[in-house]
């Protein structure tokens, strides 16, 4: 499984798929008897044995635009530390350590001591605010929670409703005399390094991490991993993303997300690669600055984000030298095909799609690179994996571009163990024998898979199933509209009609004239059946900070129901 010095990483696809087994990933990692399959390890110490202690692991550029530099060595010497300070604080093994951070150097380091210990990482994002934390760290019975001054605040007025949290580490607090009642301060820089911290002997099914997902109806379901999850993440990090040696790679996903911690941690990481970290979100003009400044070279982001960069225009992209992008990937919802033609015509890059869920912990659907791109398809399943589309009896549908129930055959290496506390619920996800995604999708005659929308996002006009991604990449191609999602409202006669909500350009604005122009378009563009009945305007949509836009609140909008939950909506 060499890399393939004259051209892709991946090399053929065909001879991928037909040669892979996870036991060559495992042999690749150098996971001989006796060698720890823990992450935290093989991120760190694994990487410095490798001869690579003194190359810069991390790049952090802070909000005030102050870039500080860490090596692998201070990377594995600060986690060691992380791991030493939670173990000396009566940390055991398998108990859940919260992280809730922005996105400061002291959270990397501490997530991958939490796992060098051998406890479970339980990723927080920072926007939380004091009700969807207590349900999550209740939920999983935290017994520490790392996080900083500012955020302290938010957490100090969740904690009567969590009784296992007995640990509140505060880093980089400038004033202790600010902090409440148990409350410790902790700077890693200012520690004294730890040389040697006895890692955790993880097996490839120890529990490493807890994410939780958005609940549609109820509480958020925590979604458990295990160490060996590191061999899917190794190996699609080293395929799709393509990273070689001198590259410098940037994932934009929050470590609140999966994808953060999957491809902002574990992934290039475990391959030795250097990668840029922003401590300030989506600005454009920071964002170009920041991969001419450190020359970014492969670049991990999402739809959302494309979209309003296209919405910037082209006209900013040329104030950057963005000569040092060769790779471009994109994750968090499907990719519109207009955003794949954009791309390539201003970056000089196709963005490639790339398809998985926090259940399944890695890459599983993907565009490759050195394959064709077809703009809108999720690309093939990776290798090692077999995927299918499904009927209603959950058995493979063979006839090409026939539309079904997207599942994967378990097990995978990243497949999550459980959901924490919630067996019923688990077993659920799995019908004969298949891990059904919840997603719609469709095999064209070439292997590639198309998404269709999630299984119950499709909606149904007079027996006619339409696809909301359909309607929404088309209302995208209008010139008018920045974002847009369709859902299914109620209608008397044809049972459901597609109704569209949709974000203007800056410079239009909500007229008669300009629904109907837009209605037109979809029509023209799709089918009568696939024209919206109903167009409503709105300021933003609402999306969950890694992307996705949530149909499901829109839909309960719609209907008059209960949301449900929306703690991972961007601005809550």
């Amino acid at each position: 499984m060499n890399t393939d010095k004259s051209g892709t990483n991946i090399g053929s696809y065909e001879e991928r798929v037909k040669n892979f087994t996870w036991d060559a990933v495992s042999q690749e990692l150098g996971f001989e008897d006796g060698v720890p399959r823990n992450i935290g390890w093989c991120c760190t110490d694994r990487v410095c044995e490798q001869g690579l202690r003194e190359k810069t692991a991390l790049i952090w550029e802070s909000a005030q635009g102050e870039v500080h530099r860490y090596t692998f060595n201070e990377m594995r010497l600060y986690s060691n530390a992380f791991a030493k300070l939670l173990q000396e604080l009566g940390v055991k093994d398998g108990e859940r350590v919260a992280i809730y951070l922005d996105r400061v150097p002291s959270l990397y380091f501490s997530l991958l001591g939490i796992l060098k210990l051998g406890a479970i990482a339980v990723p927080m994002f920072s926007a939380f605010g004091e009700e969807a934390l207590q349900v999550r760290l209740a939920n999983c019975d935290a017994v520490a929670c790392i996080t900083s001054p500012r955020l302290a605040r938010k957490l100090r007025k969740a904690r009567p409703g969590l009784p296992a949290l007995k640990r509140v580490i505060v880093v980089d607090a400038d004033d202790e005399s600010k902090l409440k009642g148990d409350e410790m301060a902790y700077s890693v820089e200012d520690a004294p390094p730890v040389e040697v911290f006895p890692v955790f002997p993880a097996t490839e099914e120890t529990p490493s991490l807890l994410h939780y997902t958005s609940g549609t109806t109820g509480q958020p379901k925590g979604a458990l991993h295990v160490h060996g999850s590191i061999l899917s993440q190794y190996i699609t990090t080293k395929w799709v993303m393509d990273l070689k040696p001198d590259d410098v790679y940037w994932c934009t996903a929050d470590p609140g997300w999966v994808t953060g911690i999957s491809y902002g941690v574990i992934g290039p990481w475990s391959l030795g690669a250097t990668q840029l970290v922003l401590e300030v979100g989506f600005i454009p003009a920071r964002w170009y600055s920041a991969i001419e400044k450190h020359r970014v070279s492969v670049w991990y982001s999402a739809p959302t984000a494309i979209r309003l960069l296209m919405r910037e225009g082209e006209e900013i992209v040329k104030q950057y030298d963005l000569s040092s992008l060769r790779h471009l990937c994109s994750v968090g919802e499907p990719l519109n095909p207009e955003a794949v033609i954009w791309s390539e015509k201003v970056y000089g890059l196709p963005f490639h799609d790339t398809w998985w869920q926090t259940e399944t912990g890695a890459i599983m659907i993907t565009n490759y690179p050195g394959m064709e791109v077809r703009p809108g398809s999720m690309g093939k399943p990776f290798p090692g994996t077999t995927a299918a589309v499904l009927d209603d009896r959950f058995e493979p549908i063979t006839e090409p571009n026939k539309p079904g129930k997207l599942a994967l055959k378990p097990p995978w290496a990243s497949m999550f163990r459980e959901y924490w506390g919630n067996r019923t619920i688990y077993e659920s996800k799995f019908k004969n024998g298949w891990y059904i995604t919840g997603d719609r999708a469709r095999i064209d005659e070439d292997g590639y898979y198309w998404f269709e929308g999630r299984d119950d996002d499709v909606i149904n006009t007079g027996g006619h199933l339409v696809a909301p991604f359909e309607v929404e990449s088309a209302l995208l191609e209008h010139e008018a509209v920045a974002e847009s999602a369709a859902i299914g409202t109620p209608d008397k006669v044809n049972m459901e009609v597609v109704k569209a909500y949709v974000a203007l350009k800056s410079g239009f604005e909500p007229t008669k004239d300009l629904e109907l122009s837009i209605m037109n378009f979809v029509r023209k563009r799709l089918s009568p059946l696939a024209m919206p009945q109903y167009i409503e305007f709105m300021d933003k949509l609402p999306k969950t900070r890694s992307g996705k836009i949530m149909r499901r609140v829109l839909r309960a909008m719609d209907r008059g129901e209960p949301i449900g939950d929306i703690s991972t909506l961007e601005d809550e």
